[in-house]
């Protein structure tokens, strides 16, 4: 009689508990197991990641590494469903790996809390079966895709912003005929091989995000990652678009196969090597712009003040003052200093001096303060008055209203 070859196994208690996944036709006990014995890392625990690395560890992903070199905030609890305010203050990676071993304690978890660089970079993916970018910066996006590609792995990236998100698997491995010969799909640098300004690549600190919206993508690449474990994945590569305002809110592209002329994945034209040379943040136009730094920037008495001395302005009034606020309208509807007008930059700039004649009823002789968030769009207004000649006083406030809050109301509202 033949021997019959015995059949790989899980804990016993594993089949309760992954039971509902492991009946799906094409998932099985196979599916489970490859599962079981993948390893997945996910760079940022932030919006995207906590979700991710929430359902690949409920999902039953043998090891995950979590890398992050940031700390809890209490501005993330908003979107980062991880972290808690107990953690406050701990290291991201840290957080995350707790709640890990909180949600299944048979996951191996692997927080490492350093920030990936160029130096580190194929030492610290190299483990891993798969790679999920769920950073928010570009140098980090083209650094994991040449990583990536180097390492011959997959690359599920998301990204969200405001109501929006995004998806795509780079680097995917295409399924062929027997006859083909094995191909990878597009890498970051195909799609994108020049990034933005870093001036037009802003952060969700400064244009906001709903935090469901980096759940949903979040999620999607927690998917995407256990359908190509198991198999289950249809290798093609494609871009998803979701909008959470739009009806239907999702939208799927198809991708073009890679490019002979990618630097990274390419086998023609300037290889990835001149790149790394220069650096990934030179090569994306720099370090992104710390706005919060620069509207503290002093800039002189003749057309700055500090919260204090805007204070003083407003409690000695001798003359007609008028405080122009040039934030978003949605912003100035959740706080305002009392008294003040507002005229978004966008629109003030178009005609900077009929805003505030029509609305503040004033003349071009009246003092003008502008404000803003963080002390940058009220230094635009400020120069836009004074090319037209505006003859009154025209300063705006360090800092803007971030720096009122702490010098002078701890009572107003910081968002």
């Amino acid at each position: 009689m033949a021997s019959v070859e015995p059949q790989p196994q899980l804990p016993l208690g594993d089949y309760r508990r992954y039971g509902r996944q492991m009946i799906l036709d094409g998932f099985g006990l196979q599916g489970q197991l490859r599962l079981h014995q993948a390893s997945v890392v996910v760079v940022g625990a932030g919006g995207l990641g906590c979700p991710a690395l929430q359902y690949l560890a409920a999902a039953g992903v043998g090891t995950l590494g979590v890398i992050d070199h940031d700390i809890v905030e209490i501005s993330n609890l908003q979107r980062q469903v991880l972290h808690s305010e107990a953690r406050v203050g701990m290291p991201k990676a840290l957080s995350a790996a707790e709640a890990i071993k909180q949600i299944n304690s048979r996951v191996q978890v692997n927080p490492i809390d350093v920030a990936l660089s160029p130096a580190n970079a194929r030492e610290l993916l190299a483990p891993y079966d798969l790679i999920l970018d769920c950073t928010d910066n570009l140098p980090t996006r083209y650094l994991l895709s040449d990583t990536a590609v180097t390492l011959g792995l997959p690359l599920v990236s998301g990204a969200a912003q405001q109501f929006d998100g995004q998806l795509c698997t780079y680097n995917l491995p295409l399924k062929m005929s027997d006859k083909e010969q094995q191909e990878n799909g597009p890498c970051f640098r195909c799609l994108f091989p020049k990034p933005p300004a870093p001036e037009l690549a802003g952060s969700c600190e400064e244009l906001g995000v709903l935090g469901i919206v980096t759940g949903i993508i979040g999620n999607l690449q927690a998917l995407e990652a256990v359908k190509i474990i198991t198999g289950l994945h249809d290798g093609r590569p494609s871009l998803l678009m979701f909008s959470a305002l739009a009806t239907p809110p999702f939208r799927s592209i198809r991708l073009r196969a890679r490019k002979a002329s990618c630097p990274a994945c390419g086998n023609e034209g300037e290889k990835i090597a001149k790149i790394e040379e220069k650096g990934y943040i030179a090569f994306c136009g720099g370090e992104r712009p710390d706005w919060v730094s620069r509207g503290l920037v002093e800039g002189g008495s003749r057309t700055r003040v500090c919260a204090k001395e805007l204070r003083d302005v407003l409690n000695n009034r001798q003359r007609s003052v008028c405080v122009l606020d040039v934030r978003p309208r949605t912003e100035f509807g959740i706080c305002h200093l009392p008294g003040s007008i507002n005229v978004p930059i966008k629109e003030f700039l178009t005609n900077p001096t009929t805003p505030l004649i029509d609305v503040a009823n004033g003349d071009d002789g009246e003092d003008v303060y502008v404000v803003c968030r963080l002390g940058n769009d009220s230094q635009l207004a400020v120069d836009a008055l004074q090319s037209v000649g505006w003859a009154g006083v025209v300063k705006d406030l360090v800092g803007g209203l971030r720096a009122w809050a702490k010098d002078v109301d701890d009572g107003f509202p910081v968002y």
